[in-house]
């Protein structure tokens, strides 16, 4: 039984108490005094009720004795079991030794990473267990500060934080009791570094937001990451939609699973089928694989380019994403995993589903909660901070002193329309720095084509004769034209000619639904 006193800061109050507590013949077991709270604590052993309605009356009457409660715990209990939970719950081995070296208290993972109990441990100097540092000898030192050091267990590397334990004599001197030591193994240590660079890597931090569209983007997605319910991503090639796919994955409570992607748009369709659900081996001795579902189980799956995916992947998407179940390749069995789907597209998936080339009902599925990027034009005030951020990167990676931007460069990669987007802009950078012989990044450097939202690129120069120049121009525009106008009649709307002048060259340059992707 415990007791929580709350009295004044009296001399002799402590006393009085306990004087009460052996004239009801109460065995004590211990006593605590909290002064800054001016509190008392005392404990002894369970005592009779009729007793203990004598006990807290008689404590009452003290002069200076405010309270008089019954508590679950000692200050010191509560402390020692905070630590004891502390040091089970920590994933480094923690080591207390006292000022010899003795050691008096370690923690479960210490225990596994020396390859020793408890039992065995407590009571060793700990120059037996950690080679390559001389505690003793740092105890014994003159001045003893923390230290970071690398010792060795059994043959194996790890890094030792050793940190001095110091009890206050008096308001000026201490007294040393010992040390408490936090050991990390090289594969423990490159796990925080992995986990370290993965987040600066991949998070939302690494993605500029100084346009008001990329803010509201990054806004909605740290909210959507918190969810289960698909991602669709859309925008332009180069706009950054996988980094903020894996934005979302590793701000999510999966982000300790793994995070994998399937080009839609790169793979035949039978691989593709494979890398996605695995395969599962024949009689013909070929071993069975896991695909990227299994792999990703617990984590997220992320669809690049899926508008670019085949009718036949796409119905085998839609029974997973039903039921969460799919069969290998070549299998029967039924697989079920617990993934989140993310996808990224730059097509126009609504006027695709329009035309049946992409499956309505997947659409919907797919399309649950959606993300859209803005391309680079649109978000000219991104466009600073984004050269600088690869000016630096990329000056690091050549080993030379970031360049500055020449007076006026700014101002030009702001008008450029950049049909790449980021990615265009990022390896028009790095190109300039590892090329670069001066100090100052000039517009030339760039080396940017011309470029026009309707026309696309612009050729600079051109060979042969004017009739054959045009004749190229004049092929290159239809061709872009086409996926948007695939009739005679709609182009000779849109250009404002003849259907039949229309009908005749897209004979001519042979401009048809077989040639050009619609």
């Amino acid at each position: 039984m415990r007791l929580e006193i709350h009295c004044a800061d009296r001399i002799g109050i402590a006393q009085e108490i306990l004087n009460i507590l052996v004239s009801y013949h109460v065995d004590l077991k211990g006593i605590e005094v909290d002064s800054k709270h001016c509190r008392m604590y005392v404990s002894f052993p369970p005592i009779e009720f009729e007793q203990f309605q004598k006990i807290m009356p008689s404590i009452r009457l003290i002069d200076g004795v405010e309270d008089v409660r019954t508590t679950a715990f000692m200050p010191s209990e509560r402390e020692h079991n905070e630590l004891n939970t502390l040091l089970s719950a920590l994933p480094d081995g923690i080591i207390s030794i006292d000022a010899k070296g003795m050691v008096r208290l370690c923690n479960d993972a210490a225990c596994r990473d020396l390859n020793v109990t408890q039992s065995e441990i407590i009571g060793c100097n700990i120059n037996t267990l950690l080679k390559g540092f001389n505690f003793n000898r740092w105890l014994e030192g003159k001045e003893v500060l923390g230290q970071t050091t690398r010792v060795e267990v059994d043959g194996e590397d790890f890094i030792a934080d050793i940190l001095p334990i110091s009890v206050p004599e008096n308001q000026v001197d201490k007294i040393l009791a010992g040390a408490v030591i936090n050991i990390k193994s090289q594969s423990r240590l490159g796990q925080q570094v992995s986990a370290f660079r993965r987040y600066g890597q991949e998070s939302f931090s690494t993605i500029q937001t100084n346009s008001t569209a990329m803010r509201r983007v990054v806004r909605e997605a740290r909210k959507m990451a918190q969810l289960e319910a698909p991602i669709l991503i859309t925008g332009e090639t180069g706009t950054g939609k996988e980094l903020l796919a894996r934005a979302c994955h590793y701000a999510s409570h999966r982000s300790m699973k793994s995070f994998l992607a399937l080009s839609c748009a790169s793979l035949p369709d039978d691989v593709a089928e494979t890398e996605l659900f695995g395969y599962a081996g024949y009689e013909d001795g070929a071993k069975p694989s896991r695909g990227i579902l299994e792999q990703a189980d617990g984590g997220t799956v992320f669809f690049d380019e899926v508008g670019e995916m085949s009718a036949r992947l796409q119905t085998k998407l839609l029974r997973f994403l039903q039921d969460g179940t799919f069969r290998r390749v070549g299998s029967e069995n039924e697989i079920k995993v617990n993934v989140r789907i993310i996808a990224s597209t730059q097509k126009d998936l609504p006027g695709m589903v329009q035309e049946g080339t992409f499956r309505e009902d997947l659409y919907y599925r797919i399309n649950v909660l959606n993300l859209d990027i803005a391309p680079l034009r649109d978000r000219s005030a991104d466009i600073g901070p984004l050269t600088e951020h690869f000016l630096q990167k990329y000056a690091h990676q050549v080993g030379r002193a970031a360049p500055t931007l020449e007076s006026g460069c700014l101002e030009y990669l702001q008008q450029y329309p950049w049909p790449g987007n980021v990615r265009q802009l990022e390896n028009a950078i790095y190109r300039a720095v590892s090329l670069l012989d001066d100090d100052v990044l000039s517009a030339e450097h760039l080396q940017l084509p011309s470029f026009t939202n309707d026309l696309g690129y612009l050729e600079s120069d051109f060979e042969g004769s004017l009739e054959q120049a045009v004749k190229r121009f004049e092929s290159t525009l239809l061709r872009k034209l086409y996926p948007a106008y695939p009739s005679s009649r709609q182009l000779a709307k849109r250009l404002g000619l003849s259907h039949t002048a229309v009908a005749n060259k897209l004979r001519e340059y042979g401009i048809n639904r077989k040639s050009i992707k619609v």
